[in-house]
């Protein structure tokens, strides 16, 4: 099974008119057949770039160096896009201050690291009957961290845990 090429190519493109783009060419709107013999002229090839445009937008350059350079481009796109990390943070009904602090400590470097943490208490048993210390304990972090993140969901009971969702917090500059 052959795939369609991404770019129509010289003969390929159907406009009657395109919007000529590239180096060592004037840009303007020539017709086709025009269009096709600057290309011809210095030796490279007519890329539709922009076929949405009215009228398409074509650039005379070498085909395979402009897949290339499309291709390094977008490789290099990508590789600067950040890739979110959530990091878990377990909490009891019963937490300590100690362990509590130690927990926050954790949390701000996580956050510091631009990733997003996610704290829940987790009742055992009978203890769902203290929610209410869970919760209290999920906004005192919030409330520790508010520095360094901001809450992107208050504490929510879902079956037999307590969540409580933090992004980093953008920085501000100097």
């Amino acid at each position: 099974m052959k795939r369609e090429p991404e770019h129509k190519i010289n003969s390929f493109i159907r406009a009657p008119k395109v919007r000529l783009v590239g180096d060592n060419v004037t840009p303007d709107i020539y017709s086709l057949e025009d269009a096709l013999k600057i290309a011809q002229e210095i030796g490279l090839d007519l890329v539709e770039v922009v076929p949405t445009a009215d009228p398409p937008v074509c650039r005379i350059v070498e085909y395979q160096k402009f897949l290339y350079e499309k291709k390094k481009k977008d490789k290099e796109l990508k590789s600067k896009q950040g890739k979110q990390v959530v990091k878990e943070i377990r909490f009891g009904p019963q937490t300590d201050d100690h362990d509590f602090n130690f927990k926050v400590k954790h949390a701000i470097k996580f956050l510091e690291e631009g990733n997003k943490v996610k704290a829940y208490v987790h009742f055992r048993g009978r203890a769902i009957a203290y929610k209410e210390q869970g919760e209290l304990i999920l906004l005192k972090f919030a409330q520790a961290l508010e520095e360094y993140g901001k809450v992107e969901l208050m504490p929510k009971l879902e079956g037999n845990r307590m969540f409580l969702h933090l992004a980093p917090a953008l920085k501000k500059k100097k």
